[in-house]
C-alpha cells in the first residue's frame, strides 16, 4: 500500500494572458506537514483553490487517496477528504462559534429536509450528535469558552482557531490552511504551531501556506517553493533553505 495521499503533476492555470501556474507537481505523503512557500503572487492560493475545487485547472493530473479529483468541485473536493481554511478569514460572522462548527459538520450529515423539518427522532438525534461534536473541536482547539460568542466578537487568533474547527467538522484527510498565523502575535503563533503539531499526531495530514518562513523551517517534513507559477524547488527544510533560486526568489539576487 502506498503512502501517497495527494499527487497533482503538470497543473496549468491561466487567466486571460497570464499563466499563474505552469506545469506544477507535487506528491504529499500521508501523515506530513508539508509546506507550500514562495514570495507574493507566485500562485500558492491559486494552486489551493484548484485543489479544493475552487479553480478549474486548464491542463493536469490530480489524485487524492486513490481518487480523480481534476476538475471536481467543491463539495466533491470535501467529501473525498480535502479540507481549507482562507487566507481571509470567512467565517459566518453573527452566528456564534459552536454554530459555525456545526455547519462544517453538515456535509457528513445524512438527515433529509423533510427529516428536519418533522423533527423526526433519527434528526434530533443527528442534531445532538453534530452539537457535541462541535462543543468537542472547539475545546480541541483551545477555544471552548467561547462557543456561545458570535464570531465577529472573537479575537482574532480565536477566529483562526475557529476557522481550523470547522474546517476540521468536515472530518478531512488532508486539511490545508492558507497563512493561518498571518497576523498573529510570537505566543498565538507558537500555539498555533503546537495545534498543528496536535492535528499531524491525531492522523491529519496538512498542506500549509505560511509566509513565516522560520515557523515553516521548523515545522515542516517537506517544502515545496513557488515562483512566478512554477515550482523552482521541493525537498527538506534546510536542503530548500540552502537552495540559490529559492534565495533568489526571495532576496532578488542570485547569492555569491
Amino acid at each position: 500500500m502506498t503512502d501517497v495521499l495527494l499527487k497533482i503533476s503538470g497543473i496549468n492555470k491561466r487567466f486571460g494572458g497570464l499563466h499563474a501556474l505552469s506545469d506544477v507537481g507535487l506528491t504529499i505523503k500521508q501523515g506530513e506537514i508539508y509546506g507550500l512557500i514562495g514570495p507574493n503572487g507566485a500562485g500558492k492560493t491559486t494552486l489551493f483553490n484548484v485543489l479544493t475545487g475552487l479553480y478549474q485547472p486548464d491542463e493536469g493530473e490530480f489524485t487524492f487517496n486513490g481518487k480523480d479529483l481534476f476538475r471536481k468541485k467543491p463539495n466533491v473536493v470535501v467529501e473525498a477528504g480535502i479540507a481549507r481554511t482562507f487566507q481571509n478569514i470567512r467565517l459566518f460572522a453573527n452566528m456564534s462559534a459552536l454554530e459555525n462548527v456545526m455547519v462544517g459538520q453538515h456535509v457528513r450529515s445524512v438527515t433529509g429536509v423533510f427529516g428536519a423539518i418533522l423533527r423526526t427522532p433519527k434528526a434530533r438525534a443527528e442534531e445532538a450528535a453534530i452539537t457535541a461534536k462541535a462543543e468537542a473541536l472547539l475545546a480541541y482547539v483551545g477555544i471552548a469558552d467561547r462557543a456561545q460568542e458570535l464570531a465577529r466578537n472573537l479575537s482574532y487568533g480565536d477566529q483562526r482557531r475557529l476557522e481550523i474547527a470547522r474546517a476540521l467538522a468536515t472530518n478531512p484527510t488532508l486539511l490545508a490552511l492558507d497563512e493561518p498565523a498571518a497576523g498573529m502575535n510570537p505566543k498565538e503563533t507558537d500555539d498555533l504551531k503546537k495545534l498543528m503539531e496536535k492535528i499531524r499526531a491525531d492522523g491529519v495530514t496538512i498542506l500549509l501556506i505560511e509566509h513565516d518562513v522560520k515557523l515553516m523551517m521548523g515545522l515542516c517534513d517537506r517544502i515545496a517553493v513557488l515562483d512566478y507559477g512554477k515550482k523552482i524547488a521541493e525537498g527538506v527544510p534546510e536542503e530548500v533553505k540552502s537552495n540559490p533560486r529559492v534565495i533568489e526568489a526571495y532576496l532578488g539576487v542570485a547569492p555569491e
